[in-house]
């Protein structure tokens, strides 16, 4: 299940390898700060600023280290539009990962309040959106939504067991050249699915590492080489008439979504044919 927006690639963003601050997210992310729903909305409409769920999420334990907004057309949506924050639990910050909450909402009724599950990676710094091991949470406009939304949190916290789980087992896994192939020729035919178009990169252009530490032949190691050259780009390509150009940085949330989740089962999929 992917996000229910589409964030343009020149929405402003900030990541940090420390938790934001208000001051920090509020320059970036005006709108999760926004006093009062947009105009459109109905008396219906519970209104939840997502800076009070942020503060009942801060005093849980969860601390922002990513947010996003998208940009609009209409000035007057500005301070409502829909936002993203990538939250990760104290407890949950270790080593070179850290699994991170990943929650959206608007003001303007365009989006619920909705959680998932992502990890980042610091050498890369690549955030990672897992599969649907974990379900995606979603909250509306209605009722109790900070303690929904708190719930949600934790619920997304404890499907991080079942993640690591997998993890582990793909590190456990070795894959031969001609696996770590076959590996790379179905994540390609994910991405470019036009039959009538031939990938404008190789497979082993996709396998290729980035560092020294991901040069093994673990399925988790082969599953984030192709994961960070197909979502960061930056490959030499060669388009269908024959000119030459760099393949682009998967930027649109959705999209970024969409793909990291398919990357994920197509290992999980390996995994499981290889236990």
């Amino acid at each position: 299940m992917s996000l229910a927006n589409r964030f343009s690639h020149r929405s402003p963003v900030l990541r940090s390898d420390r938790p934001l601050s208000d001051d920090q997210i509020r320059a970036v992310a005006p709108s999760i700060f926004a006093d009062a729903p947009h105009g459109s909305r109905s008396e219906r409409y519970a209104y939840i600023p997502t800076s009070t769920v942020l503060t009942q999420l801060r005093k849980e334990g969860f601390e922002p280290f990513m947010v996003c907004q998208t940009r609009v057309r209409n000035e007057d949506r500005r301070e409502f539009t829909k936002h993203l924050i990538r939250l990760r639990h104290a407890n949950q910050i270790n080593g070179a990962e850290a699994n991170e909450v990943i929650l959206l909402n608007s003001h303007d009724g365009t989006s619920s309040y909705q959680m998932l599950a992502g990890m980042f990676k610091f050498v890369c710094h690549n955030g990672l959106v897992c599969g649907d091991i974990t379900a995606d949470i979603r909250v509306p406009h209605k009722g109790d939504v900070t303690g929904q939304v708190i719930e949600g949190a934790y619920e997304v916290l404890q499907g991080f067991e079942q993640v690591q789980a997998s993890r582990d087992a793909m590190r456990a896994i070795s894959l031969d050249s001609g696996e770590e192939a076959i590996l790379a020729r179905a994540a390609l035919a994910l991405k470019y699915d036009d039959p009538s178009r031939p990938a404008p990169v190789t497979e082993a252009q996709v396998l290729a590492s980035r560092r020294f530490e991901d040069r093994k032949s673990d399925l988790w190691s082969a599953f984030n080489r192709i994961q960070e050259n197909m979502v960061k780009g930056g490959l030499s390509a060669r388009t269908a008439n024959g000119r030459l150009q760099r393949t682009r940085e998967v930027q649109g949330i959705d999209q970024n979504v969409r793909l990291n989740r398919a990357l994920w089962m197509l290992a999980e999929g390996m995994r499981q044919l290889k236990s």
